[in-house]
């Protein structure tokens, strides 16, 4: 515990809510037909975290009657204006206040290293959230987003080089720096930096897809077996880091590795980031991706032996994913005291 007295839960800890937000950047579906098919992709994974906890989907006021009808009643909607739909990164990474109760951390967001604008209303979202809950908001002076984050509840954190040292977040922020801001704002004793993300991932290498805890000392890899492809090297680098790491408490870390997805492209001929990492979990559940590949049923038993007693929904993905990014990146956990 650092002298913040700010802690960040792992996500297999128990949950209140998820939260979710309304795709609305039109330009990012690929036009209307493209966003139809996102809303109801994300109306389905409403309804199926809806099964394990309570949901809580963040709408535009003009799209909330919508939104409602595609949810069901099974899913609280909540009217906000924001510009995009990935509340992992723009909403608050809660955390324990050191008092018994909650608080959220306010990463400063600038639409993924300006990628996307406007983000300006995606930068007010994770203040506005918290007001409502009457939670205390902590902002951080560091540009970061909830997807490039992941602990394990014990005092360690895993991230990438490639997003928050990155020029367009941090120019100039040595990564002591970069550091001290993640354990005071989390609660963390020890970084693990791994290099980079999945080829093409327009995040900049967001850790939930690349690697994430299971447990403390116990890691899951989005891993590569064809030496053709970008992401082998890649992930040989990320795996040699966790296999030399030590965890806050000074244990070495065992890495489960998954199968990868075949490479599939979108419209305008880029890359999608598949990844198996990129799951959700639930209460007593955890959500996986499926690609319509034939790695899915193996990902999916992996994943079953990693969190036994769980029940396991596997939840097509591929319609989220065009947007850049999948089931973890558009769900944010609020824990349980």
């Amino acid at each position: 515990m650092t002298t913040s007295g700010l802690s960040m839960p792992a996500e297999w800890e128990p949950h209140q809510r998820t939260f979710m937000a309304w795709p609305c950047r039109t330009s990012l579906w690929g036009g209307l037909p493209g966003m139809e098919r996102a809303r109801q992709a994300y109306a389905g994974l409403a309804r199926a975290v809806a099964q394990f906890e309570p949901v809580t989907m963040i709408a535009r006021p003009q799209d909330a009657g919508a939104a409602q009808t595609m949810c069901g009643d099974g899913v609280t909607l909540s009217a906000h204006e924001i510009d995009d739909s990935w509340i992992r990164d723009s909403g608050p990474s809660f955390v324990r206040d050191g008092q018994g109760g909650l608080a959220g951390v306010i990463w400063r967001f600038n639409g993924w290293g300006g990628k996307y604008a406007p983000h300006d209303r995606d930068a007010r979202i994770a203040s506005e959230i918290l007001n409502d809950l009457g939670l205390a908001g902590h902002p951080a002076a560091l540009v970061a987003e909830g997807g490039a984050l992941h602990v394990d509840g014990a005092g360690t954190l895993l991230t990438t080089e490639q997003c928050l040292l990155n020029p367009n977040r941090n120019p100039g922020m040595a990564r002591d720096k970069v550091e001290a801001i993640l354990k005071t704002m989390l609660g963390v004793g020890r970084v693990i930096w791994l290099a980079q993300g999945l080829s093409g991932d327009e995040t900049d290498g967001h850790i939930d897809n690349v690697a994430c805890f299971a447990a403390p000392g116990r890691v899951v890899l989005q891993g590569c077996a064809d030496i053709s492809d970008a992401n082998f090297s890649i992930v040989n680098e990320n795996r040699r880091r966790l296999l030399m790491a030590r965890d806050a408490g000074g244990g070495a870390l065992e890495v489960v590795e998954l199968p990868a997805p075949q490479v599939r492209l979108d419209a305008s001929g880029n890359r999608l980031t598949l990844s198996y990492i990129n799951f959700y979990l639930v209460n007593g559940g955890l959500i996986v991706p499926s690609f319509e590949d034939p790695a899915d049923a193996a990902a999916r038993q992996i994943l079953a032996e990693v969190f036994p007693g769980r029940r396991i929904v596997q939840y097509p993905a591929l319609d989220i994913v065009q947007g850049g990014g999948g089931i973890h990146c558009v769900t944010q956990q609020m824990p349980a005291i």
